[in-house]
């Protein structure tokens, strides 16, 4: 993900006895602070050298930001000016703003912030106040918000792939495009998921030997076997890949969903190469941005996996089934039909680093094929999922962290699964189990490494997605 684009405007009283003998002196020296501050964060910053004053330069600088392609506003206020000139920059650029103010005792900086604050608030304008000098607390606080509205405004336009209808009966994976067209701005291309199946057969052998030998290389084990689970088997499985990498090039997707079962996973073969690698920043060709892929069909996972990605900076998100809780431990396992994100095996940006701690198992799918079996490394882990009560979209967060769990815990565990093994993540959650199950909205869960908490709480507000929380 590109760095949030930043439009800043310092405003400055439009007077010009208590300009040029007040404020002048006050104000233009903080206007070059803040800019030398923005372009240190990682950010991309927008800004003009003077200060906007009159209503014709506040209009100039607004007009040239919007033409830049700014995605939030900062309204600086670092002296008194008057509130109605900063609202009017404000409702012209009409994007999510930012008004700072700053703590020094000899600007009046606080009155002019909450002049513009309290008119925001009556005409019934969002915003974020930050009173505020340039410290690391100014960028603790904003930069969560850039984050946010930076996803806002770049949902608009994405095109989401689904392929096939609902899977299993699971109603929460089904979505109404136009309130997604709506909301978030999001179309959606509906696509027969046997057109994977259809362009598989005509991937060349050239590419289908380029990508099995470099997943053979890198995995840590595959387990072939006499039945199900052939070379044969794993090379489709890594055609269908390239031809769903085929289709969404072709078709400009930003982030997809596959049915998979039961129709592939009876029929041809399961999609958890794909699953495993989509996700992933990288394959065979090298590094690329992570393409967010939701199984079953999962129309709100994926878009969620999508809010996740970009709220991240681009990091790759995981998919998973709410399986299994210790209630005593505050443990929960959270495995997948057959393939997680490859790179939280390791959480490397190595790519042969996450690759070496999986295995390539036999699927428990009458097609056969392969799963890609591992257990997830530790680290902090911020989950999420967008999910409709009565129509309205909510969104459950989570924060907790990925754990190992001991050989001894790890081995009942796979006693009591059976031989169905698959993908699992550990995961140490401190919520309220009982709030959890009444009222989490599906069964699966999106999860992205790092925390980011505030960054989901800034974007259900834009959003007016009511968030629940059930740490």
């Amino acid at each position: 993900m590109s760095q949030p684009k930043i439009g800043l405007i310092t405003f400055g009283d439009h007077r010009a006895h208590e300009w040029e003998h007040v404020f002048k002196k006050m104000t233009e020296p903080r206007h070059q602070e803040a800019v030398a501050y923005f372009e240190q964060l990682p950010v991309t910053l927008v800004a003009q050298e003077a200060v906007a004053r009159a209503k014709d330069e506040i209009d100039a600088q607004v007009d040239a930001l919007r033409a830049a392609g700014v995605e939030v506003l900062v309204a600086h206020t670092p002296c008194w000016t008057s509130p109605n000139l900063v609202v009017r920059g404000i409702q012209r650029l009409n994007m999510p703003t930012v008004l700072l103010g700053n703590k020094h005792p000899g600007t009046h900086s606080t009155v002019g912030l909450l002049g513009a604050g309290g008119t925001l608030s009556q005409i019934g304008y969002p915003h974020m106040r930050l009173r505020e000098d340039f410290t690391e607390a100014l960028a603790q606080k904003v930069m969560p918000y850039f984050m946010a509205t930076a996803v806002k405004s770049r949902l608009q336009g994405k095109m989401f792939g689904l392929f096939g209808g609902r899977s299993l009966g699971i109603d929460t994976g089904t979505f109404d495009p136009m309130q997604w067209k709506k909301l978030f701005g999001v179309d959606t291309e509906h696509i027969d998921q046997l057109e994977i199946i259809r362009r598989a057969e005509l991937v060349p052998e050239a590419d289908t030997k380029k990508m099995m030998t470099w997943l053979t290389r890198v995995v840590g084990s595959v387990q072939y076997n006499d039945d199900k689970f052939t070379p044969e088997k794993l090379a489709f499985q890594v055609r269908c890949y390239l031809a769903t990498m085929e289709i969404i090039g072709e078709m400009g997707l930003d982030f997809v969903a596959i049915k998979c079962m039961p129709d592939l996973t009876t029929h041809f073969v399961p999609q958890c190469i794909s699953a495993a690698l989509l996700p992933s920043p990288y394959d065979a060709d090298g590094r690329r941005d992570p393409i967010m892929m939701a199984c079953e069909a999962d129309g709100d996972a994926a878009l969620t996996m999508e809010i996740l990605k970009e709220i991240s900076g681009g990091l790759p998100v995981l998919f998973m089934d709410v399986s299994y809780i210790d209630d005593e431990r505050g443990l929960f396992y959270f495995p997948n039909c057959g393939a997680f994100c490859s790179w939280y095996a390791a959480r490397s940006d190595d790519p042969a680093e996450n690759m070496k701690h999986i295995e390539l198992r036999p699927a428990n799918r009458p097609a056969g094929g392969a799963i890609t079996y591992f257990n997830t490394a530790p680290g902090d882990m911020t989950l999420a999922r967008l999910y409709r009560e009565n129509g309205r979209y909510r969104m459950g967060i989570i924060s907790g962290e990925t754990v190992h769990i001991s050989p001894e815990e790890h081995d009942n565990f796979v006693q009591a699964r059976g031989s169905h093994q698959l993908p699992t993540a550990f995961l140490k959650l401190d919520v309220d189990i009982d709030k959890l199950v009444s009222n989490f909205g599906s069964n699966h869960v999106m999860g992205v490494a790092g925390k980011r908490v505030e960054e989901l709480l800034h974007f259900c507000d834009l959003m007016e997605i009511e968030p629940t929380f059930f740490n």
